[in-house]
């Protein structure tokens, strides 16, 4: 494995993180050297730091999460200009503020890609339990967090990601699951990290407005077994439901199960440790 620079971490807090899971994904991921890498839901990007790849495409359908990454790689100084400002300005009238920035739409409109991305950031950092959740309306809705010291501008992180961006082959997009994959070849190593299946809807999907429902989960199935008949080599995580088991049953796949900790859950069964599934696409 390639030399990695531990600033290169994560930046945000993100439903179905994958920190706790990393030695064991680890395990699987091939040495990605002569791969092009692709995660198609990028959240936070626990994978993708952890290995840091130098050619990777990087996707999620979260637009304001994607100009984060955007951010970061191109207007770094501006970025923390504005971080700055929400650090000095930071208290609970300003949070919320903030926070209703995106109930005007036209207002929003107005806001540079930087601004949007340091209120991300900020919001991020700043509120309670440190998630990002919107509501139906794709409105972000979760309340102030009190933290004592939040860490709204961690310069050095941010300066080692761009690095780290700049001297790679990144492409960043905010598109479709399976458009974002569409150039996968048997020289790319794909990492599949979705919104989990939760039969009794308790899992938290809130980073997005609308759900990624089974019809959904099928369909990356579908995707999943047409990069297999491609030779793409394929990783995905998900929950260890029976419906998933069966969406992965085939003899082409190995599925290996595992205990992940889980601090998000709008149900408290569904934190602790939690039984997950690794399912890969070669042997």
């Amino acid at each position: 494995m390639p030399k990695t620079n531990a600033l290169v971490k994560p930046y945000l807090k993100w439903a179905g993180g994958k920190r706790q899971l990393l030695p064991e994904i680890q395990k699987f991921i091939p040495p990605l050297n002569k791969c092009r890498y692709y995660e198609p839901f990028i959240g936070a990007g626990a994978v993708f730091f952890d290995m840091q790849p130098k050619k990777a495409t990087i996707n999620d359908l979260n637009l304001q999460l994607m100009l984060t990454y955007d951010s970061i790689r191109l207007h770094i100084d501006d970025l923390i200009d504005v971080l700055k400002i929400h650090k000095k300005n930071n208290s609970e009238d300003y949070f919320y503020k903030v926070r209703e920035q995106d109930r005007d739409e036209d207002a929003f409109g107005k806001l540079s890609a930087v601004e949007k991305s340091a209120r991300l950031i900020y919001l991020n950092k700043t509120c309670y339990n440190g998630l990002y959740r919107v509501n139906a309306q794709g409105l972000f809705n979760a309340p102030y967090g009190r933290y004592q010291k939040p860490a709204i501008c961690d310069e050095p992180v941010l300066r080692a990601i761009h690095k780290y961006f700049s001297d790679s082959d990144l492409k960043i997009t905010h598109v479709d699951f399976e458009d974002a994959v569409k150039s996968a070849d048997e020289h790319s190593f794909v990492y599949f990290d979705p919104p989990y299946h939760s039969p009794d809807n308790t899992n938290f999907t809130g980073y997005q407005a609308g759900r990624f429902d089974e019809d959904e989960q099928a369909r990356l199935g579908d995707v999943f077994a047409k990069l297999t008949e491609r030779g793409v080599r394929c990783l995905l995580s998900n929950s260890d439901t029976k419906f998933i088991r069966r969406i992965y049953q085939s003899d082409r796949y190995e599925i290996i199960p595992v205990l992940a900790k889980r601090a998000i859950n709008s149900d408290a069964a569904g934190r602790g440790n939690v039984k997950e599934l690794l399912i890969k696409n070669w042997r």
